[in-house]
């Protein structure tokens, strides 16, 4: 049997590009690689702090993405994810900067998830900074116009613990703020279908979310899932 070469690291078909981060990274989170039931290969982008990304409009880190979004697809990867909402600010310039697919945000999935919702219903965001999410954040994810919106920004924990990038997380309590910001988020709009995450972070409570609400969940978990089962589709079939 011959096989052929020309990447350096092989198995981890999709690259997610990280923020330069310290606050814990709990089974769930989009950077626990616990989290993912197939390899993933990390590349951090350093310099890009949580609320550089967040509250300050990337600025000044175009140049950073693509240099790393380059280096995985040097280092082997087939396709470019990254962890943080925020970054489809670059999805037009990551994508022409690379030759690989690239998923910048979870707020992509929120057109297709309005598609498989009854036609009264549509879906939601809940986001970890909504008084720095953009209309063009969302244009740029193709999120449609007057989707709800809403955040955990007026909790106790889990805003704060991340965009401070600090050291502890007291779980719980970023829990209730995610359950209970989505709880607002239902009862604010009556014809909410789904909840789609827009923070990478907010993953390890998509249960609790669904069991409050009652509601489908939707986080960059499904978002690169679904992306990687295109890159690398399960084989059946003896070739």
């Amino acid at each position: 049997m011959k096989v052929k070469g020309g990447k350096t690291i092989y198995g981890a078909s999709v690259g997610i590009l990280m923020l330069d981060a310290q606050f814990p990274r709990i089974p769930g989170d989009m950077g626990n690689a616990l989290t993912w039931p197939f390899p993933v290969h990390y590349k951090i982008v350093r310099d890009a702090s949580p609320d550089r990304v967040v509250r300050r409009g990337a600025e000044g880190l175009l140049d950073n993405f693509v240099d790393a979004a380059r280096e995985l697809v040097r280092d082997g990867v087939d396709g470019i994810t990254t962890n943080c909402g925020f970054l489809s600010l670059y999805q037009d310039e990551l994508a022409a900067a690379v030759p690989v697919p690239i998923a910048t945000s979870s707020l992509m999935q929120v057109a297709m998830v309005n598609t498989v919702l009854p036609k009264t219903k549509r879906a939601g965001i809940l986001t970890i900074s909504a008084s720095t999410l953009t209309a063009h954040h969302l244009s740029k994810a193709g999120v449609p116009d007057g989707t709800p919106i809403h955040s955990t920004e007026g909790g106790k924990e889990f805003t704060r613990a991340i965009l401070e990038n600090e050291a502890e997380l007291d779980v719980e309590a970023a829990r209730a703020d995610n359950v209970a910001a989505a709880l607002e988020l239902q009862a604010a709009n009556a014809d909410l279908g789904a909840v789609v995450l827009e923070c990478t972070n907010m993953v390890p409570y998509a249960a609790d979310i669904r069991a409050a609400t009652g509601l489908p969940v939707f986080t960059i978990e499904s978002f690169v899932s679904w992306f990687q089962s295109g890159l690398s589709p399960r084989r059946y079939l003896a070739p």
